[in-house]
């Protein structure tokens, strides 16, 4: 059984007071020589107490220190403790703070899972000491040092003395644009770089058709401002000149002719082309539903199915996706006839003739479809320019194909995009989020 603090202070005292009887005791018998003696234990004896007094608050001391930062309420100062009160205290303080920054950590934390910018903090060696789940979905397998990924160490490289920057990434077969933003933070005495990485290609090419938007109604405006009355005069003048010749040539009559009938046609033609516009720049809302998408791409090749057979071309499709996608089923099913078109007039003179179309999944959850041909392929100097509206190599083509089809996909939600495989002809890849 352990006696309190004010117990073993009276029974020290009750010693220490003996001793002071025994002191008096000695010196009216024995003299001076056993006071000398006497007091040199009471000197004795009082330094062994106060000792005793200094390790026993030490102990104390270090009981509070172990209780406050274990936060454990069995040690601590006894119940009767003059400084019970404030210790006490400061532990329900203490408690609070911890109770706050765990609080605080699993909010950023949470924070962090849930962003779609991809944060990475990385100390001076290039170690990756934190990153987020993001990261590995805009980035891929993250190695543990930067300087192991060359892309990642050029671009710090690159950005040695700027704060923000733009770039072009590309992940496999994915390409996207990245917007990059370093900072630099000094924790627990560490200088570390922060990077925060974000994906703004959809926002990009939502810019994009804006801007397609805009110049479509300008030009669509101004054309056809222009066009209605030159149409309008070339007619009315034809029908103004007499039918007896009155021209000192015959020829010069027929010549006229020629160029009036040759400015209605154009005429006409640029109207033809002002509707082809329109029929871009006034693309309807996809009204979405829920589509088993591996059920409309059979249906759509069942269209070629008769072509195919007059034209021996073999069609091939594989499916590791049965899933429900919300889409609008007409827009997606002319993006699949325009596309297939397409690769159809690839392959007209081909000795092999073939169009494979392959449904899967990748690993940014997206479900994916690949449409190749057996063609040649798309020259690279063209490429950038392919989705532009009225851009085309065909001679007889509109250029409104790929471009209405590349808008009906980014409308979706997801994308249309040609992927260079110089094994095969031409791929384009239709993704959906």
């Amino acid at each position: 059984m352990r006696l309190n603090s004010p117990i073993i202070f009276i029974i020290k005292l009750l010693m220490f007071s003996v001793l002071l009887l025994l002191a008096g005791y000695s010196w009216q018998q024995y003299g001076l020589s056993a006071v000398f003696l006497v007091t040199g234990l009471l000197v004795i004896f009082a330094s062994y107490i106060l000792y005793q007094q200094l390790v026993q608050q030490q102990q104390t001391t270090k009981n509070i220190i172990r209780a406050l930062a274990n936060g454990d309420v069995t040690l601590g100062l006894p119940l009767h403790h003059e400084l019970r009160s404030q210790f006490d205290q400061v532990r329900v303080q203490m408690k609070s703070a911890r109770f706050a920054e765990q609080k605080q950590m699993q909010f950023l934390q949470a924070l962090l899972l849930h962003l779609e910018h991809a944060i990475l903090v990385i100390d001076d060696a290039g170690e990756i000491i934190q990153s987020n789940p993001a990261s590995e979905r805009l980035l891929g397998k993250l190695p543990k040092n930067i300087k192991q990924h060359i892309q990642l160490e050029s671009l710090l490289n690159d950005m040695e003395n700027q704060q923000k920057s733009t770039l072009e990434w590309h992940y496999g077969e994915q390409s996207d644009v990245l917007s990059v933003h370093l900072s630099q933070a000094i924790i627990q005495d560490k200088q570390l770089k922060v990077i925060s990485i974000q994906s703004i290609y959809t926002a990009l090419q939502a810019k994009e058709q804006q801007a397609y938007k805009r110049l479509t109604k300008v030009l669509t405006h101004e054309i056809a401002n222009s066009i209605t009355p030159l149409a309008s005069l070339a007619k009315t003048s034809q029908s103004l000149i007499p039918e007896s010749n009155t021209f000192d040539d015959p020829e010069d009559k027929e010549d006229l002719n020629l160029a009036l009938t040759t400015l209605a046609n154009r005429s006409q033609h640029l109207s033809d082309f002002i509707a082809r516009f329109k029929e871009i720049n006034n693309l309807s809302a996809p009204q979405l539903s829920s589509v088993n998408l591996e059920c409309v791409i059979e249906q759509v090749l069942t269209l070629f199915k008769q072509q195919a057979k007059q034209n021996n071309v073999n069609f091939t499709f594989s499916s590791t996706q049965n899933v429900l996608m919300m889409i609008d089923t007409s827009q997606v099913e002319q993006v699949l006839i325009n596309l297939i078109k397409n690769a159809l007039e690839a392959i007209e003179n081909k000795t092999i003739k073939q169009i494979s179309l392959n449904l899967s999944q990748n690993h940014l959850n997206q479900v994916i479809l690949d449409i190749t041909d057996s063609g040649t392929g798309i020259e690279s100097h063209v490429l950038d320019m392919i989705f532009v509206p009225f851009f085309t190599t065909k001679q007889q083509g509109s250029g409104i194909g790929l471009s209405l089809a590349h808008q009906i996909m980014v409308q979706h939600g997801g994308d249309l995009t040609y992927i260079n495989k110089p094994e095969v002809g031409a791929c384009f890849r239709l993704t959906f989020n």
